[in-house]
């Protein structure tokens, strides 16, 4: 899908540097080239998240989760081994086990 709408801009761009005199005719097909795959992407990022591609962050991909869970709370939660309690800190606070694994 993405080759058609490159190849269909690439036609674009050959007209206009058919129809416009040279210096136009260029900064057209270069703005194009340049202005183009962006909206493409911005569009397939907005599709990707779900949302309709309006509202804050949803430009360029900016905002949103991020890389490595960047949206998420941030801190480790453990839980306990023993009790199966989840909590933050050292201790377990129901058994007060030391035993624990970190839960993402």
């Amino acid at each position: 899908m993405y080759l058609i709408f490159l190849f269909a801009s690439l036609a674009v761009s050959i007209g206009l540097q058919l129809v416009l005199p040279f210096p136009y005719g260029l900064g057209a097909a270069l703005a194009i080239f340049i202005i183009f795959p962006l909206i493409l992407r911005k569009r397939y990022m907005a599709r990707m998240r779900g949302s309709g591609g309006s509202g804050s962050g949803s430009g360029f991909g900016l905002g949103g989760g991020g890389f490595f869970g960047q949206g998420q709370n941030s801190g480790v939660k453990y839980v306990c081994l023993t009790c199966n309690h989840r909590f933050k800190g050292g201790d377990c606070p129901r058994c007060g086990s030391k035993m624990k694994r970190a839960d993402f």
